[in-house]
């Protein structure tokens, strides 16, 4: 098996344990984003959800954080937002989960934004 294959498996291995990680949590609106066809996307998936209020979108990340952690030993490369907890992105390289308030989601549209990528179901 080829290196490419190899990551893409394990990114999309990655992007399951998040969306299972956002289940725990009871996150909201979950999508995932293939953007492995997308010439200028920065990862292979995001995940994208949203939190009803910042303690939510932060319990959020804490159970993706949890989850990941438990099933591969990985933590994310950078977690950026935690403080405000209204937009959180955790950085896993080929794995980026957006963690918003629905007010934020709704403002910055990262769907519409990547709507090049395929919305899909692991």
């Amino acid at each position: 098996m080829s290196d490419k294959r190899e990551k893409l498996t394990e990114s999309k291995a990655l992007a399951k344990l998040a969306l299972l990680g956002i289940e725990n949590k009871k996150g909201l609106d979950a999508v995932v984003l293939d953007l492995q066809g997308v010439q200028s996307a920065p990862a292979n998936y995001f995940v994208i959800c949203s939190g009803n209020v910042p303690s939510h979108v932060s319990a959020i990340c804490d159970g993706i954080f949890e989850t990941v952690k438990k099933a591969t030993g990985y933590n994310p490369h950078r977690i950026e937002g935690y403080e405000n907890a209204e937009w959180i992105l955790m950085d896993y390289f080929d794995v980026v989960v957006h963690i918003f308030l629905k007010d934020k989601r709704d403002h910055y549209r990262l769907e519409q934004l990547w709507a090049d990528g395929e919305k899909t179901e692991l």
